[in-house]
This record gives structure tokens, C-alpha cells and sequence, in this order.
């Protein structure tokens, strides 16, 4: 079930100068929650909370100060943890990089791509320590949680 999806902003360090500040698109997906109709999945989960996190377009394209999700993975993992009182035992943190095709303006064209974010957990946060493709069973899982959810705010949108 999708319990969060919109425009996720995180406050930087650097005092007033507020370095590493940013926004990304953050979804919160909980496998082991109904689907609000009182279904619920019968795939248990070992980690059943699916986060995930896309840059999002910047007009202009460089935008001061403005970090990238993957350059501030543990950052915002640990913030989103915190605010949203998540185990981060029992989730997948994901980064979603949409396909970028050829084109006018495009530096570096590229495919769709998922990417597990993982994570040492301390006190004090995440301390990020790599990345790795996604599986491709929990890619098609992803794609579909995504496809849903997109599909439930257009019709959200028509009511």
C-alpha cells in the first residue's frame, strides 16, 4: 500500500549557508499494510517498507545548493527514517533514474534504472556503504507498486 508519495525537500548542514539541501520525488510503499479495500498481500516480505527516490527535473538545470539524491543517500535516508518512524531494518531504500533518450539538451542519454541504496545503521543515522542493481524480481515488483500508484492518482484526479 502506498502511504506516501510527493515532493520530499531535506534541510542541508552548513548554518545559514544550508549546504547539501534539496528535494526528490519520495514514495513509501508498506507491503505488510491493506490495499483499503481490507485485502491484504499474502507475500510476506522480509523488508516490506519499499522506499523510492528520483531527482527531480530543476529549472534552471543547475540550481545552487540543490543536492542530488545519490549524493546525499544517507542523509536523506536518515531523515526519512526519522520522520516517517520507519525500521530501516525492514525497508529497501531504491533510487529510481528515469530513462534520459537522446535529444537536444540530453549530455548523457540512459536507460531506466533502479538501484538499491544500502546502509550500516548507527545511533546518530545511515552511514550509506553502496549501491547495487536492483534484483530483477523486485524491479518488476517496484515498477508495478509504481504503475499502481501512478495509475490510482489519475484517477484521483478525474474524481
Amino acid at each position: 500500500m502506498l502511504i506516501y508519495d510527493g515532493i520530499y525537500s531535506w534541510e542541508g548542514w552548513g548554518g545559514r549557508l544550508n549546504l547539501g539541501s534539496g528535494k526528490c520525488r519520495l514514495k513509501i510503499f508498506d507491503l505488510d499494510r491493506n490495499d483499503g479495500a481490507g485485502r491484504q498481500r499474502r507475500v510476506a516480505h522480509m523488508r516490506p517498507i519499499i522506499v523510492v527516490v528520483s531527482d527531480i527535473p530543476r529549472e534552471p538545470a543547475w540550481t545552487p545548493n540543490q543536492m542530488s539524491v545519490k549524493s546525499c543517500a544517507s542523509h536523506i535516508a536518515t531523515k526519512v527514517v526519522g520522520e516517517f518512524g520507519i525500521d530501516p531494518e525492514r525497508m529497501v531504500w531504491i533510487e529510481h533514474y528515469e530513462a534520459t533518450p537522446p535529444g537536444e539538451g540530453v549530455l548523457y542519454p540512459c536507460e531506466e534504472r533502479f538501484d538499491e541504496a544500502t546502509f550500516t545503521w548507527r545511533d546518530e543515522g545511515a552511514l550509506q556503504k553502496g549501491w547495487k542493481p536492483l534484483s530483477p524480481p523486485l524491479t518488476e515488483l517496484v515498477r508495478k507498486l509504481l504503475a499502481d500508484a501512478a495509475h490510482a492518482t489519475e484517477d484521483e484526479r478525474e474524481v
